[in-house]
Parts: structure tokens; C-alpha cells; sequence
């Protein structure tokens, strides 16, 4: 009955999980949907990709619509016979973003069972680490990958404990499979290595208990060994997205780079060192895991409005020159946020109740948990400091493999976000429940007194040090930035630092009444005052107003829009009633704003259907999608670029060399360019540009990488190509002439499979203005596959002899087929292996069950 009844909360709590994010996400019962920045951006670039799979029920890995093409592997690419993505639609269910709150809930619940085996305390664990600011942040902003994949984070940790520390090989073995899959399937390779990083200091503690004696050494090999074959078919379950991605990935700024520059080296791999640092976490900043305003919020935060017109009431009341406007100027940054990264969408905030018991936790919890757990939240925070502690951010960046992959070191806080929640729980539990032992090797109970003496103590200091901060905190704390400290006068100085101080005293007063009133709560259950029960919901209520009011600041019902928006954020006409809708939503209100720059790209797009690109200099060209939203961009919006077209663009792009930039838009076939403004857009046909493919005579031999590039804008590209002289053996073995008369014309057009035909009296040089890609293309003549080389630094080159040819590109990569059978052989030996595992559970507990009947009847006898 009472293992029924546990069931029966469970159940209960599950329900709860669902009702929570409901009403946390109301206005999606409504009809409105969640509006996403990167998520309209990833609508205008995935584009062709969604149209092609609806039109074609296949899928197409490469797409023309951003950066003159790329493979589709990182914007949204589905994977034929990848089944673990029926195991995460029944997950993600409910409408977004309730479905990762659910998921995020539901998953440390899982882990709370593992690690306590209490539903309470597992709910209680769930709250704390499911309503962490910094999951609802990266949801309003659109970072749906990186929460999916770390709502996974917690039952693959359930997995691994089941399998160290409960020693439930086969159940631990089931569970850790099926959640390393569902990790990598979310996709977010980042989050997932982070995590890893953090499984070391578990690994080690295991390691460490058996070389002590806590635990024997054949459970730490046999568990091992369990787990490297659960991570292996997890990832195998995933080959083909994972061998895709690594294939991919060597050909992408996260790769070896190719140029030889002051801030590159040629052959060097991964993301340059000041790229990988840019967004490093302030080590004071560090503490808006307690108080979620000690460096400000958001870039963009409620109140920045206000202060911006207060600010120029004070520069009009006081300036007394242009220089000193001027001056301004160059010290604006966020009215809002003053930390030290460029700019944020708010603070990583833990809630102050949650690190309080997280800080006692490191006291009371079991040391199986608490070591481990604290190492890596001291590592994930040194890290988190990027360039702000070089000492162990050059290491990384030097020694650990694939660390120089990964920019923005602030984001690993994920694995704090995890690891606070963990420790909170088990040391809460064990301050309540120290004299019941999990595990009967660990048999260290708490006395009263200790419990006392840590609680009276840790509180002290805690809320000591919070009025300190508030006291002292301008002195401490400065309220300022350096550039507005040299380029503010006095008078706005001052207005900045007392309006930011007012904000922080109003967290921080906060923070000091949630923690006084939990670690009250906690002194009077020790007195017996208050019970247990009563205890953990007064600490939960507590903890999720906290939480949930601060959330609410960055994700609340103006996220939510009419789905209209929602799901054709690319707007081409405007009505009153769209205007009514939109309302004074910013976010709508700047889609509205590129209602006639999309009507222009629709206008072009339905006039000429064939195949070419745009060059749209009235947007932000290279961080849009309402260009390839209608037609192929030479722009986009995507962190992992190729690395030669990321090359191009800083090349020439960034640097706005206006006599060379025509020429390189001639290459990338751009048939039609927008200039103007968004209230005036103009579209200027490029008479200028090379096609789709030309043939040329004239071949320009080069040695290096950097020549490759720079040549671009010396030659004559519809005369000449520049190949590099490691292909030079390729152009040695035919006579290139000159045929004025030639032809060479696209005939048909699909993103992965284009066909030319071609006429020439001599053999000639076709170049395509076709990204260059090493891995997947086919280049056929008349249906025989032929070689081809890369020209111009970044586009395809094949010969084609004289005559009449039918030419083709096809994009078969071989990594899809070959992952298909490994994914499909890793799940059918997941499924052997966990139905094997049952039945022996099954068959021993039968065979238990049969001894005890049989030692029942012969004491009867």
C-alpha cells in the first residue's frame, strides 16, 4: 500500500510539473505563441529546407538560402531512421515553451528519486532547478537547443548515479542510454560538453572512493565499464548527426583555419582566442547568482527607457558643449546592465533561497555528492570568468581537447544551475532526514548541535555579507562602467550610479528576507516548532515566489504573440488591424518595420524564379533571414559560418572595400541588390554578375591561402580563376582554349542537385558560383563521375571537354548512410541488451520469491 501510494505523488507530482508550466506559459491557451528572436531568424533561413521536405517527403542537407549555401546539418536537418526522435516528441508534447519547463521539471524529479528517494524533497529539487532565471531567458531569446539539451541533464546524472552510486546496473544502464541519446539529439554540442566536464569530478570521486576503500573495485570496473557502453550507443544512436556534424564542423570557423594573419595562424584549429573569450562572466558578476540585479539586468531591461529620458533631461539642463555631448557618446553603453561582458539579456540568476541551501548543502550533504558537486561548481565558475581568469581559461584553451570550439564561457553557469539545485536537495534532506542512512555504508549522522552551529553560522555570514553589499555596495560595487566613469560629467555619473544602486538595494532587501525567513523556518524545525512537511512547503512557496517574479521580468506575456506573427514573422503588407495586434510589442513593432524591405523581396522572388542570389545592404546583411526567407542571401544568420565564406566576409565585407565587394558579389551570382533604407527600399539589378557557372581560359596559379583571397580583387573572375598550386596537377592534364562561342547554362535546380548543359568547341574551365564544399558532392559528366577542384577560394572548378554535356552536382554525403546503419544497430543492441537485463531481473526475483515460498512450507511442515 505505501509503495502505491508513492506512486500515486509521483503521479501527482507529474501532474503538478504540467499545471506549472501551463499557467507559467498561460497565454499559449489563448492561441498565442511564443515569440523568438533566433527562432524567426532560424524560420528565414531554414526556408528552402522546410519547403523542400514538404514538397519533395525527403530531406535535402545542403541549402542555398544563407551564405551562398551550406550544409543543412545545423539548421534544423532531419535524419531518415533516426527513431530516439519518437522517445522526444512524446516528451515535448505540450505547446512550447511549456513543453521544456515540463521537461525541465520532470527530468531533476527523476534525479531527485535517484539521489533521495523522496518525491517531496525530488519536487521540491524540481522547482529549484526548472525555474532558474537563466532557462527562461534563453527561451524568450530563442535558444531552444541549448535548454532542450540541458533539461537532459539531470536524468542522464540519474542514470549514471543509478549505476555508481545505487548500483541498479541494469535499470541505470536503460536509463543512461536512453538519455545520452536524447542529450546529443537535442543537438547542442556546447551544453553537452560542459556537462561532460563536470562528469570528470564524478568520475574521480568514484575513482577516489574505491582507492579508499569506501567502495570495492570490482563494482567501480563493472560500473564503469556499464556506462562507456550506455555512452556509446547513446552516441551511436545518433551517428548520423553526429558524424554529419564532424564532418562538417572541420570546414567551419569552429575548424582549422586557413588564413595566416597578426590574429590567426594558418592550420591552427578551433575559434580564435579573443572570439572564445568575448563573452566572459564578470567575477563580481558572478554573484548575480545570489542577487539577481548586483550588476543590473538585461541589456534592454524594464527601466531603461526611463532613464535614457531622464538622462537627456540632465544633458540638457547641464551640458555646455557639443565635445561634452559628444564625449557621451563614446561612454554609452546599457542603462541597465553594467557588468563586464558586451551585453546581456539578464543575470544567471540561481535564486537567492536556492544557493543559500545549495551553501548549507556543502555542510550536511552525503560526501559521495558534496565533493564532486563542489569541484565542478568551482571549475565551472573559473571558467565562467573567461578572460578575466586567464589562468585557467589558456589552459583549456590550450590543452583541453575541443574547449577552443566553444565561445562564450559564461554560458557553462548551466552546469551551476544543475549542481546548486543537486546539493540544495541533498543537503536539505539531510538536514531533516540525518538520521535515516540511503546507503548502509554511510552511516555519518548529523547531530542536532552541528546542524545548529552550521545553519546559525552559514546564515550570519550570508546575510553579514548581503548588508555589507547593500551598505557599502557604491563604494564596493561602483555602479559604473570604466568608459562612463572617464567620459560621464559628474552629474550624470552620479544620476547612473543612485538609480542602479536603487535596484540592486530592492534584490538584495529581497535576498535578505528570503534567506532570514528559510533559515528561520529551518531553526524552528530543529526546535520542533514547525514539522517537516510543513517546513519544505513554506521553503518551496518562498523559492517560487522568488524565482517566478524575477522570471517574470524576462519572460512574461508580452513574449507572447498572435500567431500570425509567430508563424509568418516575414510580413509583406500592412492593415490596421495587423497594426492593432502588434500594439506598442517592440519586437512586433521592428518585424512591421520590415514590411516593405520583405515586399521587395517578395516582389523580386515572384518576377524572376530563377536561380540566384540577393545582396540586401538595407538590413543587416550578415545577421538577417528575411532575404533568404524569399530567395537565396549571400548573407544569413548562423554562428558556425564555412570557414572560407566567414574568411571572405572579414575579408572584404567588414572592412567595406567598396571597389572589391562588386566583384566578390559578381562571383556569388548576386543578380539583385537593395539599398535605401527600410522605409524606402530600392532594388538595383547587378548587370555585372558571372551567372550561375561561366567557363574560363585563363588559369591563375597561387602558393598560399592568403594569395587565394586577396587575388579576388585583382583578376578579372569571367576571364580568369584562381586555383591554388596544390591542384595545379588537375589543370596540368588539359589544354584550356579560349572558345568565345561556349555555353554553359543551368537547366534544373534543387538545393542538393543541380544540372548544366554545356557546349564548347575546346575543353574549358567551368566555375560555379557554388560554395565549395570537400565532402558530399558528386560532380557528374553525361552520368560518369568526375573530379573537381576549389577556385577563386571558395567556389567549385571542373573541367569540361569540348562538345555537347549534361553536368550535374549532386549532394550525396556518405556520412548519412553510414550513420543510418550504425544508429540502427546501436538501438537493436540497446534493445537486446535492456531486454536481456530484464529478464534477469525478472527471472532472480522470481527465483527469490520461489525460496521464500519454499522455506515458508517447510517450517510449516
Amino acid at each position: 500500500m505505501l509503495k502505491n501510494k508513492r506512486y500515486i505523488f509521483i503521479a501527482a507530482s507529474l501532474l503538478l510539473f504540467i499545471i506549472m508550466a501551463v499557467v507559467y506559459a498561460n497565454p499559449v491557451l489563448n492561441g498565442k505563441q511564443l515569440f523568438q528572436h533566433d527562432i524567426v531568424q532560424y524560420k528565414g533561413g531554414a526556408k528552402e529546407l522546410l519547403d523542400f521536405r514538404a514538397n519533395n517527403n525527403s530531406e535535402t542537407y545542403w541549402s542555398d538560402s544563407m551564405f551562398g549555401g551550406m550544409p543543412t546539418y545545423q539548421m534544423g536537418a532531419q535524419f531518415r531512421g533516426d527513431l530516439i526522435r519518437s522517445v522526444d516528441d512524446f516528451f515535448m508534447l505540450l505547446p512550447k515553451p511549456a513543453n521544456y519547463l515540463f521537461l525541465l521539471f520532470s527530468g531533476f524529479f527523476l534525479l531527485g528519486l535517484v539521489v533521495v528517494k523522496n518525491w517531496k524533497y525530488a519536487l521540491l529539487g524540481a522547482t529549484f532547478f526548472g525555474f532558474s532565471t537563466y532557462f527562461f531567458i534563453a527561451l524568450a531569446a530563442g535558444h531552444n537547443g541549448k535548454i532542450h539539451t540541458v533539461a537532459y541533464f539531470a536524468p542522464l546524472l540519474a542514470g549514471i548515479l543509478l549505476v555508481y552510486v545505487r548500483k541498479k546496473y541494469v535499470v541505470g544502464f536503460i536509463v543512461t542510454t536512453l538519455f545520452m541519446a536524447l542529450q546529443i539529439f537535442a543537438n547542442h554540442a556546447q551544453m553537452t560538453y560542459y556537462f561532460f566536464l563536470a562528469m570528470g569530478f564524478l568520475f574521480l570521486s568514484e575513482f577516489l572512493r574505491a582507492a579508499t576503500g569506501k567502495i570495492d573495485w570490482k563494482h567501480f570496473g563493472i560500473s564503469t565499464g556499464i556506462l562507456a557502453v550506455a555512452f556509446v550507443l547513446g552516441v551511436g544512436m545518433n551517428s548520423q548527426r553526429i558524424l554529419a556534424n564532424s564532418e562538417y564542423i572541420k570546414e567551419t570557423v569552429r575548424g582549422k583555419q586557413i588564413l595566416n594573419s597578426d590574429g590567426q595562424t594558418a592550420g591552427k584549429s578551433g575559434i580564435d582566442k579573443e572570439g572564445i573569450l568575448m563573452w566572459s562572466y564578470g567575477k563580481l558578476e558572478t554573484l548575480n547568482l545570489f542577487i539577481p540585479r548586483l550588476m543590473g539586468g538585461g541589456s534592454q531591461e524594464e527601466g531603461s527607457a526611463e532613464m535614457m529620458q531622464k538622462t537627456q533631461e540632465l544633458v540638457q539642463q547641464n551640458a555646455t558643449s557639443q565635445q561634452e555631448v559628444d564625449n557621451l557618446q563614446k561612454g554609452f553603453g546599457s542603462a541597465t546592465y553594467w557588468g563586464d561582458q558586451p551585453g546581456t539579456s539578464g543575470p544567471a540568476y540561481q535564486g537567492a533561497v536556492v544557493v543559500f541551501l545549495a551553501i548549507l548543502g556543502f555542510f550536511f550533504a552525503w560526501k559521495k555528492y558534496k565533493y564532486w558537486i563542489f569541484g565542478a561548481s568551482v571549475l565551472t565558475i573559473f571558467l565562467a570568468w573567461g578572460s578575466h581568469f586567464l589562468l585557467v581559461s589558456d589552459f583549456f584553451i590550450d590543452f583541453v581537447p575541443f574547449y577552443n570550439k566553444f565561445r562564450a564561457p559564461s554560458s557553462i553557469l548551466v552546469v551551476v544551475e544543475l549542481l546548486f539545485p543537486l546539493i540544495a536537495m541533498v543537503g536539505l534532506y539531510r538536514f531533516f532526514n540525518s538520521n535515516e542512512s540511503i546507503e548502509t555504508s554511510e552511516e555519518n549522522i548529523l547531530k542536532e548541535d552541528y546542524k545548529k552551529k552550521i545553519l546559525i553560522w552559514i546564515s550570519s555570514i550570508v546575510l553579514g555579507f548581503t548588508l555589507i553589499l547593500l551598505v557599502f555596495g557604491k563604494s564596493l560595487l561602483g555602479f559604473h562602467t570604466d568608459a562612463e566613469k572617464t567620459y560621464f560629467p559628474p552629474y550624470l555619473l552620479d544620476y547612473f550610479v543612485d538609480a542602479r544602486y536603487s535596484v540592486f538595494k530592492t534584490d538584495a532587501l529581497k535576498a535578505i528576507l528570503y534567506v532570514a525567513l528559510v533559515a528561520a523556518i529551518l531553526y524552528f524545525s530543529l526546535k520542533k516548532k514547525i514539522s517537516q512537511n510543513i517546513a519544505l512547503i513554506l521553503i518551496g512557496a518562498i523559492s517560487l515566489f522568488d524565482l517566478w517574479s524575477v522570471n517574470h521580468r524576462y519572460l512574461n506575456k508580452d513574449n507572447f504573440v498572435d500567431k500570425t506573427f509567430a508563424e509568418q514573422p516575414f510580413q509583406t503588407e500592412t492593415s490596421d488591424l495587423l497594426v492593432d495586434k502588434v500594439g506598442d510589442n517592440q519586437n512586433l513593432i521592428s518585424l512591421l518595420n520590415d514590411v516593405k524591405v520583405n515586399k521587395v523581396l517578395e516582389t523580386i522572388a515572384q518576377k524572376d524564379e530563377t536561380h540566384y542570389r540577393i545582396y540586401n545592404n538595407v538590413l543587416s546583411t550578415f545577421s538577417e533571414t528575411n532575404t533568404s526567407y524569399f530567395k537565396s542571401s549571400v548573407g544569413g544568420y548562423h554562428a558556425v559560418k564555412l570557414r572560407r565564406y566567414d574568411d571572405l566576409i572579414n575579408k572584404y565585407f567588414f572592412s567595406s572595400d567598396t571597389k572589391v565587394i562588386p566583384k566578390i558579389l559578381n562571383l556569388l551570382n548576386v543578380k539583385y541588390m537593395i539599398f535605401g533604407n527600410q522605409e524606402k527600399p530600392e532594388i538595383v539589378p547587378n548587370p555585372e554578375t558571372n551567372g550561375n557557372a561561366w567557363f574560363v581560359s585563363d588559369v591563375k596559379l597561387v602558393k598560399t591561402p592568403n594569395e587565394e583571397l586577396n587575388s579576388l580583387g585583382i583578376i578579372d573572375s569571367k576571364k580568369t580563376a584562381i586555383v591554388s598550386i596544390n591542384d595545379a596537377r588537375y589543370i596540368k592534364h588539359y589544354i584550356l582554349q579560349s572558345d568565345s562561342t561556349a555555353i554553359i547554362n543551368l537547366t534544373k535546380y534543387q538545393p542538393n542537385s543541380l544540372e548544366y548543359k554545356t557546349q564548347s568547341k575546346t575543353p574549358q574551365l567551368a566555375v560555379f558560383s557554388e560554395i565549395y564544399y570537400p565532402e558530399g558532392w558528386k560532380m557528374l559528366i553525361d552520368d560518369v563521375e568526375v573530379p573537381y577542384i576549389k577556385a577563386d577560394y571558395l567556389l567549385r572548378a571542373v573541367v569540361v571537354p569540348a562538345g555537347n554535356h549534361t553536368l550535374q552536382m549532386v549532394f550525396e554525403p556518405k556520412v548519412i548512410a553510414t550513420g543510418k546503419i550504425i544508429s540502427l544497430i546501436s538501438l537493436l543492441i540497446f534493445l537486446i541488451l535492456s531486454g536481456l537485463g530484464i529478464y534477469f531481473i525478472y527471472r532472480k526475483r522470481d527465483k527469490s520469491f520461489k525460496n521464500v515460498i519454499l522455506t515458508k512450507e517447510e517450517s510449516l511442515v
